[in-house]
């Protein structure tokens, strides 16, 4: 039977950018690797908070992404 492992975790903050001539906002996408595996959503969001407060752009999104292996 397969197994599947956690390779690794990565965490990315998306912020608003200017807004273009059509009226659509830029999205400025930054992306932190080295996540601990067993961080709990509340921890990555409490560190998302403390990343966006030192930028002067608004935070619009958080996301995490697995990478796993399947052996």
């Amino acid at each position: 039977m397969a197994q599947v492992n956690l390779k690794e975790s990565k965490l990315r903050l998306e912020y608003g950018g200017e807004i273009n001539e059509k009226g659509v906002q830029k999205i400025i996408a930054k992306t932190y690797g080295n996540i601990r595996l067993n961080a709990s959503a509340d921890d990555l969001h409490v560190v998302a908070q403390a990343i966006a407060s030192l930028s002067s752009r608004p935070l619009l999104n958080v996301e995490k992404s697995d990478n796993f292996d399947i052996l």
